[in-house]
């Protein structure tokens, strides 16, 4: 079959592989020549008409559209989506596992378990990022070889923390970033680094968070120690102190139950919502069958589908939390003079996707089947266990440091044009929606999706598949972006508010 119809009732469907104008596919004529993954409609559309795809509403026909045509940008437009919700009315709970799946990690004193051991240098201003930079750029792997239970010393440093109000939506969501980095199960130890004077007190976060000192936690600021110089000599000697502590730490059976995985996607294509978004979510559903936990994100990119998630709440209070967020997105991109189809960019449109509502649609499907059971601030830590959501911009760098200071010990990343994304401290996983760019880009893929089309694989079977390397990268294997040395610049705190 050259063309791929996802639901009855669509009025297009995707071509799989370049149409050419006047040859007959699946009893329709083609128009125009239709780039492979791109749309033709099925049937004539009226313009002002709804058109359809997943059985959703992705937009209107702009003009007149001949069935046969090619439909995008040109042809079809975006509609803002109607505010009308249901709760709670498609409630799909896992079935428990019949056994319960393990994986090494280490199991923490406060009871976490993480999938990695780091040293985390974390900043609090970015006054002191070259000096956090300097001190973990003294690690190299050959001083770190007598301590081989130590996955490396990572400097998480940003470009806010000052100039900026004391109070408020950025200073509270940049304060839950450096909690969330200071705690998390990644972590044996934490530096924590500032210059002295700026907005963002390392001292208000201790007292905030009860965070105490101790021999694997410490603080300094640039000022106190009297400068760059002997700061970064004093904080090697204050890892260098770490290092022997943070080595005893040995990997232990744990339950698959401990894993919480950041769902994410980037550099979508029009495949995403077929193959690579569908396979993660049935993941998903594995995970939480376990007990565990899966986090979708990225508040934007699913708006115009947030209605099927509303229908997946728990609860009604859980539901009315996911539209607020929704409507606090309208706001914000209102009064910043933009609009929420600021989407798909231009490499998605390039892959086949021509509206957000379209593009969310595929981007939702991360999040598998099971009830929505939380909602949450960016880098909140995420308490509940099961299916998640947590707000967060569509850019994705910003988009994973939330999931991970909310306690994400793993990053799934699927991605149909190709992102060469990787994080610390929770490493990334990378799924790709098609099997060219798989082969194209294989020492950054870890896993082919895109297999369902070009080998006929189930959505279960890949399900299962990325499902059992949650496990095996939670256990110490390295991912593709890891082996290659992301992820030391890919900590971006969302930067909310005015800079002054």
């Amino acid at each position: 079959m050259s063309l791929l119809r996802l639901d009855p009732n669509d009025t297009v469907a995707v071509a799989r592989e370049a149409l050419t104008p006047g040859a007959v596919y699946d009893d329709v004529t083609a128009v125009d020549a239709v780039p492979r993954g791109h749309k033709m409609a099925l049937r004539d559309i009226a313009t002002g008409e709804p058109v359809l795809k997943f059985a959703q509403v992705i937009g209107v026909a702009s003009q007149d559209i001949a069935a046969g045509t090619h439909v995008h940008t040109h042809n079809l437009a975006f509609q803002p989506v109607a505010g009308r919700y249901e709760f709670s009315t498609n409630l799909r709970p896992a079935t428990p596992a019949p056994t319960t799946d393990t994986f090494m990690g280490y199991r923490r004193e406060n009871g976490s378990v993480g999938t990695r051991n780091y040293i985390a240098i974390v900043t609090s201003v970015n006054c002191s990022a070259t000096a956090a930079r300097m001190i973990a750029a003294h690690f190299t792997p050959e001083r770190l070889a007598e301590y081989p239970n130590v996955d490396g010393v990572a400097a998480f440093v940003h470009g806010t923390g000052c100039g900026m109000a004391g109070d408020g939506d950025g200073f509270e969501a940049l304060q839950r970033v450096m909690w969330g980095y200071a705690k998390h199960p990644n972590h044996a130890g934490v530096l924590m680094v500032g210059l002295g004077c700026e907005m963002n007190q390392i001292d208000w976060l201790l007292e905030a968070y009860g965070l105490k000192q101790g021999p694997l936690f410490q603080t300094m600021n640039i000022q106190n120690v009297a400068g760059l110089r002997k700061t970064v000599e004093l904080g090697i000697r204050k890892i260098e102190e770490m290092l022997p502590l943070a080595n005893q730490a040995e990997r232990e059976p744990c339950p698959a139950s401990e894993l919480r995985v950041a769902l994410q996607c980037g550099g979508s294509d029009a495949w995403s919502g077929i193959t690579a978004n569908p396979a993660l979510g049935n993941a998903c559903d594995r995970l939480v069958a376990q007990g565990g936990t899966g986090v979708l994100a990225e508040t934007p990119e699913i708006y115009g589908a947030e209605h099927l998630l509303t229908e997946r709440a728990a609860d009604t209070a859980t539901g009315e939390r996911l539209v607020s967020l929704i409507k606090w997105w309208e706001d914000y991109t209102a009064r910043n003079k933009g609009t929420m189809d600021n989407n798909p960019s231009p490499g998605n449109k390039a892959g086949g996707l021509t509206t957000i509502l379209e593009k969310s649609l595929g981007a939702a499907a991360k999040g598998g089947t099971t009830p929505l059971v939380g909602v949450y601030k960016y880098a909140e830590e995420v308490r509940a266990r099961g299916f998640t959501f947590m707000d967060s911009p569509g850019y994705d760098p910003a988009s994973v440091t939330g999931q991970i200071a909310g306690g994400c010990n793993l990053v799934c990343f699927t991605t149909g044009r190709g992102s060469a994304f990787g994080s610390k401290p929770a490493p990334t996983i990378k799924v790709a929606t098609n099997s060219e760019m798989a082969a194209r880009m294989s020492e950054d893929m870890d896993i082919d999706a895109g297999r369902i089309l070009s080998e006929g694989l189930g959505v279960e079977e890949m399900g299962r598949e990325i499902y059992e390397m949650f496990l095996r990268v939670a256990s110490g294997e390295k991912t593709k972006s890891e082996a290659q040395g992301l992820g030391d610049y890919e900590f971006v705190p969302w930067q909310i508010g005015a800079v002054m």
